[in-house]
């Protein structure tokens, strides 16, 4: 992956993050990061 992939691909995810909070809130934000932070945890362990 490319500097340039990967900073448009960064960009892409904040305003996608952004816009979902101006639209719908972050409640489920914060449940998606639990969630995501319980698979890290699971994925390692399996490394």
């Amino acid at each position: 992956m490319t500097n340039q992939i990967a900073i448009g691909l960064g960009l892409f995810i904040v305003s996608a993050l952004i816009f979902d909070l101006m639209l719908v809130g972050d409640e489920h934000v914060l449940f998606l990061g639990k969630k995501l932070f319980e698979f890290l945890q699971w994925l390692a362990f399996w490394r």
